[in-house]
């Protein structure tokens, strides 16, 4: 991997971290368009150095929220941080258990799957498209909205299911407010980023053979600057109901890549 292809993975992940159209699913195609050939354990590496990037962009974004949630943890008192941080801790329940005890299946479908991936996004688009006509969405994150939220991640962790994209159209869909709903999205995905990474290290005793540290720098950096741009643009996006536009892009790149997959 050269450092050209590393920082445009990085700006990749950066944007469509945020953006809701699929981070691992545009990394698949990235890296099949790069002909970058690693697989399983590598790739997935990649993955979640570049998912770190963004992780950390989102700590900058949302530091008065996180500290809002710490606070809440340690505090010892049943009031309203209290009770948003055990909605963050309920919502990741499910996607650990999933990276817990599914972890080679997962890395068998970061390999340039571009079927996968392209159906996927097809998937994506419906959910967005769906949420973008929801009309009621006044309401708090609920305690079932947290499960159910954090069923939806579970299965966003599949390339082309957007993860931001899948559970902002879901709480919307719940009825929740649309700014609570992007804010909640990007908050509840943190705690999985982190253990996810230190779990892979732990796993591969360090990293992977044949990795280019100073690649792998230079696209941390670019996944966490343009994560910074784009977490900001879309909690405006999502407020102003313009999932629809996303959608669209989903089923022009979902069915350009199933095609290819394909054929």
């Amino acid at each position: 991997m050269n450092f050209i292809e590393a920082i445009v993975l990085g700006i990749i992940q950066g944007l469509t971290e945020f953006l809701p159209i699929s981070s691992s699913g545009h990394l698949e195609i990235g890296k099949a368009l790069f002909g970058n050939e690693t697989i399983g354990q590598e790739s997935l590496f990649l993955t979640l150095v570049l998912h770190l990037g963004t992780a950390m962009s989102t700590l900058v974004v949302f530091k008065n929220e996180i500290l809002q949630i710490l606070k809440g943890l340690f505090q010892l008192k049943w009031n309203e941080d209290a009770r948003f941080s055990l909605k963050i801790i309920l919502s990741m329940l499910p996607a650990a258990g999933v990276g817990l005890f599914l972890q080679d299946q997962i890395e068998a479908l970061f390999s340039q799957n571009l079927v996968l991936v392209g159906g996927l996004l097809l998937v994506t688009a419906v959910l967005l498209f769906l949420a973008d006509r929801a009309k009621d969405t006044q309401k708090k994150v609920s305690y079932s909205n947290a499960m159910i939220l954090g069923l939806v991640q579970a299965v966003a962790i599949l390339p082309g299911i957007s993860r931001s994209g899948s559970t902002i159209a879901s709480a919307v869909l719940l009825g929740v407010d649309r700014e609570k709903a992007a804010r909640f999205s990007f908050l509840m995905v943190l705690p999985l980023i982190f253990g996810s990474m230190a779990k892979k290290i732990v796993d591969l005793g360090g990293t992977p053979e044949n990795t280019d540290t100073l690649a792998l720098i230079l696209g941390f950096g670019a996944a966490f600057l343009s994560g910074i741009i784009a977490c900001k643009w879309m909690i405006a996006l999502v407020k102003k109901s313009q999932l629809k536009y996303f959608s669209y892009y989903c089923i022009l790149v979902g069915g350009i890549t199933l095609f290819y997959g394909l054929f």
